[in-house]
């Protein structure tokens, strides 16, 4: 494979909901497994690559997947491409993602501000928030509903949801003062804003408004060897 290669494009950073474009194709290999993520298709005259995954590594973004109605196609490095995404699937990812963050904001509302989000998944198949710092058992139930009732009324006010690449000092501002230590200092974050609430560091897709995510059901709370999770959904 060839190292010497610029960073891959990242249209949604200017548009998230542009569906179409083109792209040269630089080279293809055979690779297994895949996380969900957004799917599509990239295709020209000679042949239809139906994605199933997509992966970014060292600023290169990597599509895999396989070829409709073959087996055995060859295709050549500086061939012109068109790329699709499924507008259902993107739509509901940044439903997801989007959501997710909105539970940060509610987990500080009602009162859980010592949690500190860790990591997050917030693809289809079982969508979830991880925290460090745990919470009484006790309380588990009674925070469930809060955390809906919560994020029922901030979805039903709406607000913008805003993105921007910002130099470091002004992204941390934005995001309450602190970035997390693994962005660099020297670097202009991408910075997402649910509203009037304080920003996150956030590389995804975003619904334009609040209340596009529509609804947010919290489905379980574990709490244990100092994490707590959250998991979710998203219905409609």
């Amino acid at each position: 494979m060839d190292e010497d290669r610029s960073p891959t494009k990242l249209e949604y950073y200017d548009d998230m909901f542009k569906l179409q474009s083109t792209a040269t194709l630089l080279s293809s290999f055979l690779v297994r497994g895949g996380q969900p993520s957004d799917k599509g298709y990239i295709s020209n005259p000679q042949f239809k690559f139906i994605v199933e995954d997509v992966r970014s590594k060292d600023k290169i973004v990597y599509h895999y997947g396989h070829f409709e109605n073959s087996l055995d196609v060859s295709i050549e490095k500086g061939a012109q491409v068109s790329l699709s995404v499924d507008e259902d699937r993107r739509r509901l990812n940044s439903r997801l993602h989007s959501a997710g963050h909105l539970l940060d904001i509610c987990v500080r509302n009602v009162g859980w501000v010592h949690l500190e989000p860790t990591k997050g998944h917030h693809f289809p198949d079982g969508p979830f928030v991880e925290y460090k710092g745990v919470v009484p058992q006790n309380e588990l139930q009674s925070k469930q509903k809060e955390l809906e009732l919560e994020a029922s009324s901030l979805i039903s006010k709406g607000g913008k949801v805003s993105v921007s690449i910002l130099p470091y000092d002004k992204a941390s501002e934005l995001c309450g003062g602190s970035l997390p230590d693994y962005i660099p200092k020297d670097s202009t974050p991408r910075i997402v804003q649910l509203g009037e609430n304080p920003g996150c560091p956030c590389g995804g897709t975003h619904v334009s408004d609040i209340n596009e995510i529509l609804s947010l059901k919290v489905s379980q709370i574990r709490t244990r060897k100092g994490l707590t999770k959250v998991f979710y959904s998203v219905v409609g």
